[in-house]
């Protein structure tokens, strides 16, 4: 286990900045990390489920592409500047191609004159061996690999390694990993790393965006304009100090990294090729203004098997929107529905409806009297979805309800997505470090294995004593923050004070939250707890049904499920309100 007490000892803490947390994160921040205080490292994470079906189809229609075209861009301007600095630079942006992207570096570096050692990391993409090893004929079959060939990489001198699809955490773990020397057996600071890597993988996140207590830590919101990019200061132990160079907006404390580290994760076990990170052991405390402290990580030995990310084409898709205002909002969503339906000549394989009642009675905006129903289909046949399910539509305009406003124009089906996961033996995964002569070293697998083994459950506080209560929203008192992944979400909720957990652990059952949120109320819900975050998990399976890109709900990406639960009035003992 990690102690507070071995902080500083040693080697010098490295400093490891993010500056991307997704495909279309903001582009300057690159150049914002490198010119706004001092860094050994930076790294960017740009991949997700979704990219990577994105990047797909991208590499079909050009074989030479597959990845993250707009960290070529940021180079462009920054790769100068870090050189200067003497700041090493890893990422994923790789993707589908990460010695297709190692290639275009050094070409851009050779334009702009200067000497930088380029080498990448490969071995993941499974899709040439997919269907031997029985993941089927997908778009993509990439497997998550760790952060080995990342630390050879560096040992080997490169200024700027890339890979293509490692964890997120991996890109940190490694910079670490090589700048302290550790063994692969050194579980617990490698866990470490994975719970510092964990919360800056997503940028922003750890510095006050998407945040649930915005409103109360940023009155004014005047300071959480352009947020900083976070930083990880990890030690020789593994221990690590989150935080932002001075200056930037934003903020860093314990709240925020709490949000971060329940983001998309499931039980206490965070699983990852290198190590398995015990979620709950992990302290935090503040260390100062935007410091905060992330110690007594306990680490065990990773799983036998890889994660496999699968993206396969399920279709085309199309949808249209309409509104509906004033009276009789239900039986009008019920006359379109049987007109659109009983028009169309083929009917798609898949059709739904959804009618949000955003409508107000006795509205005084048109808007507010308003409701929003969503027609959406999915066929194999692009034709079945296309002019022809819009058009239907479309010619309802003088037939239908009163008031009938389309928010949608007919238009051609769209291909859609389906996200699968599946796991293989880290064994049958060609790991491989390419240096910037060419050179190739096989990374092993782990040595040392643990089956992922459902983690004991954690004792529950003394129940807090019966005492008025006011009911007044969840979020009064709890934070939440939410993710996907694949086709189920989490919900993680925490509080501040211990007298608030004991409420929270015995009152936010599985039960309570079906109550709260209606549409859970037929899913498998899996509740962990999380002590030492004075938080509970809840992990929703098939919310989303086949992934992000089946577009099945309202939210896809499940980012507002914890902020909807927040809403949700509940029975809150009073003095947590005064």
């Amino acid at each position: 286990m990690i102690s507070a007490e071995g902080r500083g000892k040693g080697v010098a803490p490295v400093r490891i900045g993010n500056c991307s947390g997704f495909y279309g994160d903001r582009l300057a921040a690159m150049r914002e990390m490198l010119t706004g205080g001092e860094l050994d490292y930076l790294t960017g994470d740009y991949l997700a489920e979704l990219t990577m079906l994105i990047l797909g189809r991208d590499r079909i229609k050009n074989p030479d592409r597959g990845y993250v075209k707009t960290f070529l861009r940021q180079l462009e301007e920054c790769l100068g500047i870090a050189r200067d600095r003497g700041v090493r630079i890893v990422t994923n942006a790789g993707g589908l191609n990460p010695a297709g992207l190692a290639e275009a570096i050094r070409a851009l570096a050779d334009r702009l004159g200067l000497a930088v050692s380029v080498a990448h990391v490969e071995g993941d993409d499974l899709l040439p061996r997919a269907e031997r090893l029985g993941l089927g004929s997908p778009l993509t079959a990439n497997a998550y690999l760790g952060a080995w060939g990342i630390v050879d990489c560096l040992d080997s001198g490169a200024d700027v390694v890339v890979t293509g699809r490692v964890t997120d955490a991996s890109v940190i773990v490694g910079p670490a990993a090589a700048h302290f020397g550790w063994r692969r057996t050194d579980h617990d600071q490698i866990a470490g790393a994975v719970a510092a890597g964990h919360v800056i993988e997503c940028g922003t996140q750890a510095t006050g965006g998407n945040f649930s207590f915005f409103a109360r830590d940023f009155p004014d919101l005047s300071s959480l304009i352009h947020p900083g990019f976070p930083i990880a200061e990890i030690y020789e132990d593994g221990s690590s100090v989150i935080t932002k160079h001075p200056g930037t907006d934003g903020a860093v404390t314990v709240d925020t990294v709490t949000a971060q580290l329940l983001y998309e994760i499931t039980g206490p076990r965070y699983a990852n090729p290198d190590a398995t990170l015990r979620i709950d052991s992990i302290e935090l405390t503040a260390d100062g203004p935007d410091r905060v402290r992330v110690s007594g990580v306990v680490g065990e030995p990773p799983p036998p098997t890889l994660k496999v990310s699968l993206n396969s084409i399920g279709g085309f898709r199309n949808e249209m929107t309409l509104i509906l205002t004033g009276l009789d909002i239900e039986a009008k969503a019920e006359l379109v529905r049987r007109q659109l339906e009983t028009s169309l000549a083929v009917k798609p394989a898949e059709l739904e409806w959804t009618l949000a009642r955003t409508d107000h009675p006795d509205a005084d905006t048109e808007q507010t009297a308003s409701a929003l129903l969503r027609c959406v289909v999915r066929d194999a046949d692009p034709a079945t979805v296309g002019r022809q399910f819009s058009s239907a539509a479309v010619e309802l305009a003088l037939a239908s309800y009163p008031g009938f406003t389309s928010t949608t124009p007919p238009g051609d089906g769209q291909v859609y997505g389906v996200f699968t996961a599946a796991y293989v033996p880290a064994d049958e995964v060609d790991h491989v470090a390419v240096h910037s002569d060419g050179s190739r070293v096989d990374i092993a697998p782990a040595s040392e294995t643990l089956d992922l083994d459902t983690a004991p459950p954690s004792p529950l506080p003394t129940p807090l004593p019966a005492g008025p209560t006011r009911r007044v929203p969840l979020g009064s008192v709890a934070g939440a923050r939410s993710g996907d992944k694949g086709g189920s979400a989490n919900i993680g909720v925490w509080v501040q004070t211990h007298d608030q957990w004991r409420w929270l652990a015995h009152t936010l059952t599985v039960e309570k939250l079906r109550e709260l949120l209606p549409e859970t109320a037929d899913l498998p819900v899996t509740r962990h707890v999380l002590g030492n975050l004075r938080a509970v998990n809840f992990v929703i399976d098939d919310i989303l049904g086949k992934g992000v890109a089946y577009q099945a709900r309202f939210d896809p990406q499940a980012k507002g499920l914890g902020e909807w639960l927040r809403s949700r009035s509940i029975d809150i003992p009073e003095e947590f309100l005064t």
